[in-house]
């Protein structure tokens, strides 16, 4: 069967992610341009190491977006004869071929590595902010308030931090925890929180302009709870916001694992913080707790929790993709990598693509992720 040489391979799949060179082009020049305007984040376009771990970032969140029109295949298609293909083999009539080869059910692995960046892509990130909005709500008022409160949120984070996270992942996506009210119960809770946050937040800043706190407090209760509904209980008869179990477990899990280390962290920055000068102004001004939690300390805090917020994109990145190794993730046929990666380690010997493109994609997204942070982290001291 004719096959295409690597140059030609290279070539081709360029061309497929014209669409990526060219949206990250266009963030490039933009930020560039305006950086001194874009605080935080204009000033990582000083570091190098922040550029290039941005610049993977990107690539592979625009591949993600862009998809559906840089697939060859469908990723869960098969086509006979192209069991095991090795990189650029021709399909048999001759045209559009399996440019980094066919794994063990004859799909095309470019497709999939592809399709695998969009499932990624969709759960680590959310779960991430889902996580930081129950860590910060909790961490805030824990440092800030002190007393029981305090010790009773550090004592279950503690708790949660105390079991080992692979096996706490391991139980959590099990389908005899997903078949039983723990799962259900859980999302109820968690996914509560961006709900309370946003409350308290538009409450906190516009508790001396009623009209405005009532008109913010109410588009959060009413897009949210439809959102809520959706998701926590598969409610949305809209089917706009739902997931389906493999899913909401996975996500649930994440969320679950992550939340008591970002508590801690913002905890720990809460401590310190609460005794600035600034927080001691708000107090004499008569400001209520949670504003100068929400609006005072937090702000101040943005640094180190950006920071964390991309390291944690990028451990959770690796979560997933030992849950999908493990059978675990969101289901059987998913073109994530962890998945791609396991049904490809059984012929590593033999053949090795199947396994080798999703383990490297894996590893460049967190290889990015930790450049960025390393970038955001560097620029945040300097400030």
């Amino acid at each position: 069967m004719d096959s295409l040489g690597w140059g030609e391979i290279i070539v081709a799949m360029a061309l497929r992610f014209a669409p990526v060179w060219l949206a990250i082009g266009a963030v490039f020049v933009v930020s560039i341009r305006l950086r001194r305007r874009l605080g935080l984040y204009g000033k990582l376009f000083d570091s190098g190491s922040g550029m290039v771990g941005l610049g993977i970032v990107l690539f592979w969140v625009f591949t993600a977006l862009f998809a559906d029109i840089i697939i060859t295949h469908d990723p869960l298609g098969q086509v006979s004869g192209m069991k095991n293909a090795l990189p650029g083999t021709l399909m048999p009539d001759g045209t559009n071929p399996y440019l980094l080869g066919g794994d063990n059910l004859a799909r095309d692995v470019f497709s999939r590595m592809v399709m695998g960046a969009r499932r990624v892509l969709s759960i680590a990130p959310a779960a991430t902010a889902f996580a930081f909005m129950v860590g910060i709500t909790l961490g805030l008022a824990a440092g800030y308030r002190g007393g029981m409160f305090d010790i009773a949120q550090t004592f279950l984070a503690n708790l949660v931090l105390a079991f080992p996270v692979i096996l706490l992942f391991y139980l959590l996506v099990t389908p005899a925890i997903r078949d039983s009210w723990i799962v259900t119960t859980l999302a109820a809770v968690l996914f509560a929180f961006p709900i309370i946050f946003f409350v308290l937040l538009w409450n906190s800043r516009y508790h001396t302009d009623p009209r405005k706190r009532a008109l913010s407090i109410g588009l959060t209760l009413v897009v949210g709870g439809w959102a809520y509904s959706g998701l926590a209980f598969n409610a949305d008869p809209t089917g706009i916001f739902r997931m389906d179990p493999n899913l909401l477990n996975v996500f649930v899990s994440v969320v679950f694992v992550n939340a008591p280390t970002v508590f801690r962290i913002v905890r720990s920055l809460t401590l310190d913080l609460k005794t600035r000068e600034y927080v001691a102004a708000a107090q004499t001004r008569g400001e209520g707790a949670w504003y100068i939690m929400l609006w005072e300390i937090l702000p101040n805090a943005r640094g180190p929790l950006i920071v964390d917020f991309c390291l944690r994109i990028g451990y959770t990145t690796i979560l997933l993709g030992t849950l999908g190794f493990f059978g675990l993730g969101v289901s059987p046929e998913s073109p994530d990598w962890g998945s791609t990666i396991n049904e490809g380690r059984r012929l590593l010997a033999l053949f090795p693509h199947p396994a080798i493109v999703p383990a490297l994609s894996l590893m460049s997204l967190v290889l990015g992720l930790n450049l960025l942070a390393d970038g955001l982290r560097e620029e945040s001291l300097r400030d």
